[in-house]
């Protein structure tokens, strides 16, 4: 009598539980034993075992941890089958496992049931304890990539559709996996996904991205979901195409039967072009000189002294100092200051952005001479550096990549550490002149979990035989700015286009990923070839956004539109930053703000983020301690409603004697001038006729003084939406 092998055993219980003939691998089939990383993680992450919200925190949960996404497999094998006195699973008896009964819920689990006891997840955790917990072979086939299927689909709305996901392993087995995979939609309001790879459409027109994980692979699904119908009485008129982006524009709302708003009205675009080139508003006099332009070519015009205007590089060097961190808590008050204006000296001279980047990134030498250097006094050590460097000048966010590999994207340790080693030489030196930055020697960058040495390699390319020679800074800073590079054109072209429209062709605007696909992915590549044509030119860039019908249009609502909030088939309503508002509201008033200990006149020239000013901080402005844009809060809230409405700062602003108030009431006797202007000077328009009757009617019959009376209807002014938001 031949007594069974555990391997035999094995063998009979993995075909026992093997899918069906309709799920069968097509390519060649390689019968294997399990293998731990492939077979059992997959469903300790689909069941969110290994996330921060349960055993993947730090400090795990109840006494059992395990690695974060599974990153760790030989770790989690050992939590599992060793600690715990051996109870958390029982050859013997796999049932009686702990594991097994928590999770199915034969036992209190304060995750309560996950599994259930008739399904495959249960079942093959089951035969592997029986198996004897194997942890595998590093011989074991690995998974090369996964497929999804289908891959793009045009959906009505609430239509369905069921993804299926395979998965190619080394030895070119082609396999099922649909059942462990993970799935996240990219926009709920668009299209919802479940875990079983079930996605329905929403009652939303636009374009959504539905993301499939399997073993640190990804892949997405694309739909396009278009309005139900387009009813006889809706017509889509003719849209001026002024420039590529109209095509573009228009093509998309074509598949989605939306129609496009009309032309914004003059005053409209003269403070929406305001507000987003150079964050400030129009006076009264310039609104009026405008409005009263009948030239064809005005809006060009208006355009193109904006573009020359000194607060152009106010606005933008306020914009970049977010992003690479003038904080002066760090640097202090002398370095921050100058690491300023190098910044705002580069923008106002129009400095190239290819340019921009390589300056900063290659600093070296005394830093009073190259204070675009401090970039790497904010941020420390290599690893940190790298992460900055990705998100900002790539789009890229490879921070999670340190500990395991990123959830939702390609990126690994091994990319991580690739990047960190570009930077590995920097070191700061104190010399009797101050500080000294330099890049020397030839520093070797280890894997943490297996301390194999890591080479040296920009993000997405292959990992070299040797580090780069000499400043390996420089070596990245000429792949960083080729021509031919994927990341640098396209994520500049979408921060700029964020900050024209509204939001970002891809949104979050730092996070370019496989999983995070642009809402028109045509434009954002014809965007950036435009931008490195024109030689990276900032200026150029913002000129043709802004000469396009996309950014010219209306924001008002019509009922093909009402619904889009990514199709740019109107102009999104957006709360200015903190500082452009503040700006705003002194402008309006005629009242400056004073900042303590900074001889500034305008919140637009305050580079010190950690001023301290009520206004500011409650408007959402930066610590500037992450080169996240999500760092600068720009949704509304109560609170900021609640202080537009009671600041007792705003209402000596209108109350002043030497205000905007004082002034006009002293100079306009005629009512109708008067509400005019105070139009003009807040919501850069006339008022319309209604309007005017109201504000008119409220100053004849008012009971109070009649400047009193004026304040109060400047104060409506300023706590109207119009006020408030750029449209």
């Amino acid at each position: 009598m031949v007594l069974p092998t555990w391997a035999g055993i094995c063998l009979t219980l993995i075909a026992a539980s093997a899918p069906a003939a309709a799920e069968v691998a097509r390519g060649p089939q390689v019968r294997r034993g399990y293998n731990f990383a492939n077979d059992i993680v997959p469903i300790l992450s689909r069941f969110s075992c290994n996330t921060s919200g349960c055993h993947g925190k730090a400090e795990g949960q109840n006494g059992f941890k395990l690695s974060v996404f599974g990153f760790d497999p030989q770790a989690d094998h050992r939590a599992l089958t060793m600690e715990g006195r051996g109870r958390r699973v029982f050859p013997a008896a796999p049932e009686r496992s702990l594991l097994l009964m928590k999770a199915c819920g034969d036992v209190p689990h304060g995750g309560g049931v996950r599994i259930a006891k008739d399904s495959r997840e249960y079942e093959q955790l089951r035969n592997w304890i029986s198996c004897g917990m194997p942890l595998g072979s590093e011989d074991d086939p690995q998974v090369v990539h996964i497929e999804v299927t289908p891959r793009e689909e045009t959906m009505a709305m609430r239509e369905s559709v069921d993804l299926r996901v395979n998965a190619t392993w080394s030895n070119g087995e082609v396999q099922d996996v649909t059942w462990l995979a993970q799935f996240q939609s990219n926009n709920e309001g668009l299209a919802q996904v479940d875990e079983t790879g079930h996605v329905t459409a929403g009652l939303a027109p636009g374009h959504v991205a539905v993301m499939a994980s399997y073993l640190g692979h990804v892949d997405v699904f694309q739909a396009t979901v278009p309005r139900s119908r387009v009813s006889a009485d809706e017509s889509r008129g003719e849209r001026p195409v002024r420039n590529f982006i109209d095509r573009h524009i228009q093509r998309r709302l074509d598949q989605l039967n939306i129609t496009a708003a009309g032309d914004a009205t003059d005053g409209e675009f003269l403070r929406r072009s305001y507000l987003t080139i150079i964050g400030t508003l129009p006076t009264a006099a310039e609104a009026r000189a405008f409005l009263g332009d009948t030239r064809p070519n005005r809006r060009a015009r208006l355009i193109d002294t904006l573009l020359e205007r000194p607060e152009f590089a106010d606005y933008w060097a306020l914009y970049w100092s977010d992003l690479l961190r003038v904080d002066r808590q760090t640097l202090g008050h002398k370095d921050a200051y100058e690491y300023y204006r190098w910044i705002r000296q580069s923008l106002a001279e129009n400095k190239p952005l290819d340019r921009f980047a390589r300056e900063i990134l290659t600093a070296e030498g005394p830093l009073s001479e190259t204070p675009q250097g401090n970039l790497f006094q904010v941020v420390r050590g290599p690893g940190e550096t790298a992460s900055m460097v990705s998100q900002v000048f790539l789009g890229v966010r490879i921070e999670c990549a340190q500990c395991h590999h990123h959830p939702f994207d390609r990126w690994g340790q091994d990319d991580y550490f690739g990047m960190a080693g570009m930077f590995a030489q920097v070191r700061t030196k104190t010399a009797p002149w101050g500080k000294v930055l330099t890049a020397e020697g030839d520093p070797s960058t280890k894997h943490p979990r297996s301390g194999r040495v890591v080479i040296a390699h920009p993000l997405g390319t292959p990992e070299p035989e040797e580090n780069p020679g000499g400043d390996r800074r420089r070596a990245f800073a000429d792949w960083l700015t080729a021509k031919d590079n994927a990341f640098f054109a396209r994520n500049m072209a979408n921060r700029v286009w964020a900050r024209m429209m509204g939001r970002g062709l891809v949104e979050p605007v730092d996070d370019f990923r496989a999983t995070n696909p642009p809402s028109h992915p045509a434009l954002l590549d014809d965007l950036a070839e435009h931008f490195i044509v024109s030689r990276y030119d900032l200026k150029a860039l913002i000129r043709t956004i802004a000469a396009s019908h996309t950014f010219q249009q209306s924001s008002a609502t019509n009922s093909t539109n009402r619904e889009d909030e990514q199709s740019f088939s109107r102009s999104y309503w957006r709360r200015p930053d903190a500082e452009v508002l503040l700006d705003a509201v002194c402008q309006v008033t005629e009242v400056p703000e004073h900042f303590e200990s900074l001889p500034v006149d305008r919140a637009l020239e305050l580079w010190d983020s950690q001023a301290q000013h009520d206004f500011l901080k409650m408007f959402g402005r930066p610590a500037r301690k992450s080169a996240c844009e999500c760092e600068r809060i720009v949704e509304p809230s109560v609170a900021q409603v609640l202080h537009l409405l009671n600041s007792e700062r705003i209402q000596e602003k209108l109350s002043s004697p030497r205000g905007a108030v004082a002034r006009l009431s002293r100079e306009i006797d005629d009512d109708e001038r008067l509400v005019e202007e105070l139009y003009l000077s807040a919501l850069s328009r006339y008022p319309d006729a209604e309007e005017r009757a109201r504000a008119v009617s409220f100053l004849e019959h008012a009971t109070r003084p009649r400047r009193q009376a004026v304040e109060d209807l400047l104060w409506s002014l300023l706590n109207s939406l119009e006020f408030s938001f750029c449209r």
